[in-house]
């Protein structure tokens, strides 16, 4: 199955201070430029990522990174808005899925990016399948291409395709075991 990889790091991350985009690890390393490297180390061959908050600067970052950027210019409306400019990003491209994560999700591992891809990897486009912590639904959520219109129709403000994934039932893949799957709101 093609999968490709979609970051959602728009958001303005006003309890954190600055976009989450321009956060960075106490390395050093942006947490997109991180985040982008994650999916590819996943498996991800290719990644786009949404931008908002701070577009310019992130823009900057990831100069060096085999990534296409996209940004979304309601942004401010919420994560539905960065989700449906990244699925209409892919819409015309050859993608079967997009596994779309967060850019605040510190964690993270490849592994946990592999065990989410390979859940659907039988159902192509009708995959339908997220990351969860301990039972808890989180991220990263993989959308396939069959699924794409019915989340744009219904992803709203800040929930982004939460109640499209509740009400289709999608597979909870357990990776509780890999990482904790909470993401970063407050500096730390």
């Amino acid at each position: 199955m093609r999968v490709h990889g979609l970051l959602l790091a728009a958001g303005a991350g006003r309890r954190m201070g600055m976009p989450k985009a321009l956060v960075r690890h106490l390395d050093g390393e942006p947490w997109v430029v991180r985040a982008v490297d994650l999916l590819h180390a996943g498996g991800c061959a290719e990644v786009t990522v949404v931008l908002g908050a701070g577009a310019a600067e992130a823009r900057e970052l990831l100069a060096a990174t085999a990534v296409e950027i996209v940004e979304a210019p309601d942004w401010a409306a919420g994560m539905a808005a960065s989700l449906r400019a990244g699925l209409l990003a892919l819409e015309p491209g050859p993608a079967e899925a997009a596994l779309v994560s967060l850019v605040d999700l510190p964690d993270l591992t490849p592994e946990v990016v592999r065990r989410v891809a390979a859940a659907g990897a039988d159902a192509a486009t009708d995959a339908l399948a997220r990351a969860a912590y301990d039972g808890r639904p989180g991220h990263p959520v993989l959308i396939g291409r069959g699924h794409w219109a019915g989340v744009l129709a219904e992803a709203s403000g800040d929930a982004g395709a939460r109640g499209y994934l509740a009400g289709h039932d999608a597979l909870a893949v357990e990776c509780g075991d890999l990482a904790t799957g909470r993401d970063v709101d407050r500096p730390q």
